[in-house]
């Protein structure tokens, strides 16, 4: 794999001469490569990783996987268009103030698409990483869970 896109992947807040010096090429070759990167698609923005227990406002997280059935004339594209795959056909992540909303959210729309045949939801508890980031500091909070019997 490309070490430019390996290093932006994981830190895009490099700078162009810090990411040269990294991988022993020209400052302006960087830039030049990154731009055609840009331009072809492969680079498809930049992001910042939050870790969003941290936020103030809370929010629920679910994945849902669905099943589905093909269309005889599109196959799967048409769902995935409006959708992403594992055991089930597709898997969204989806985000609501509250359960009962994403659980309204798979009831009323989800559920409601022709060729949907089953769903399973999980409910996001904590995310402990994020694109390979740390985000619970164990160090630095007490762990509140127990056993139950």
């Amino acid at each position: 794999m490309d070490k430019l896109l390996q290093l932006l992947g994981k830190n895009s807040q490099f700078t162009t001469s810090e990411i040269a010096a990294m991988i022993g090429e020209p400052e302006d070759y960087v830039i030049a490569q990154i731009k055609e990167y840009e331009n072809k698609g492969i680079i498809k923005g930049y992001q910042a990783v939050v870790n969003w227990e941290d936020v103030e406002g809370s929010y629920v997280e679910a994945l849902i996987e669905l099943k589905v059935s093909p269309k005889r004339e599109t196959g799967f594209d048409e769902m995935a268009e409006m959708c992403m795959a594992g055991v089930y056909d597709f898997a969204l992540i989806v985000r609501g103030e509250t359960m009962q909303d994403i659980a309204m959210f798979v009831a009323k729309k989800l559920s409601t698409i022709e060729g949907v045949l089953s769903t399973g939801t999980h409910f996001i508890m904590r995310r402990y990483k994020d694109r390979g980031m740390n985000l619970f500091d164990s160090e630095n909070r007490a762990d509140e869970r127990s056993l139950l019997f």
